[in-house]
């Protein structure tokens, strides 16, 4: 899984083929296709797999932020570090690729989406919020957005400082957000269908 995950990252879906994961793995070639008989789905399983790895990463790191006072600073940036990760650079390579390849597709939208409502899942834990408020919901949503829109930016230069300026900016504005739908106490709206992806 890791080994697929590098070669997206250094080679891209182009350069990602069957047999370079299976040498760069250490595996035969019958093993990797005994397993994962199509490329898509080898990629697709590495992305979710390392996926689910870097989430637990992610909580241990938020485990240890230490009391309240600039806790919300502290977790936008942990989610802005999670979406700047090779992570995304892999997956990145899976959704522009699919979006012209119909066999990737089908197997890449279901894995977005899966991944889309876990981190919003892990940004309302790490925040400690009720989601079920809408203007909630829709501040976490937008907090994953920022930061998937950030780690874009950085994929052709190192865009670390702008981040940082901008991630200690939203936290602000998403505190005064937060506080705002506590002091206001609303119940759930009736249009809530769930989380968001």
């Amino acid at each position: 899984m890791a080994a697929t995950v590098a070669c997206l990252v250094e080679r891209g879906w182009a350069g990602t083929t069957t047999t370079l994961v299976a040498e760069r793995a250490g595996v035969s070639r019958g093993a990797q296709l005994h397993h994962f008989p199509t490329r898509a789905e080898l990629v697709t399983a590495a992305v979710e797999h390392v996926g689910a790895e870097s989430v637990q990463v992610l909580r241990d790191r938020a485990a240890e932020i230490s009391g309240t006072e600039g806790r919300t600073v502290a977790v936008v940036g942990l989610i802005a570090d999670f979406f700047a990760s090779p992570l995304f650079t892999a997956a990145l390579e899976l959704w522009v690729a699919a979006r012209t390849d119909a066999e990737l597709h089908e197997v890449v939208l279901p894995l977005q989406t899966r991944l889309g409502r876990e981190t919003h899942r892990l940004a309302v834990e790490l925040l400690g919020v009720d989601d079920s408020d809408a203007d909630v919901r829709l501040a976490v949503q937008t907090t994953l957005d920022l930061a998937r829109g950030l780690a874009l930016a950085a994929q052709l230069a190192d865009d670390s400082r702008r981040r940082d300026r901008i991630v200690r900016g939203w936290a602000r504005t998403l505190d005064r957000e937060l506080a705002t739908a506590r002091e206001r106490g609303d119940h759930p709206s009736p249009d809530h269908q769930g989380t968001e992806r």
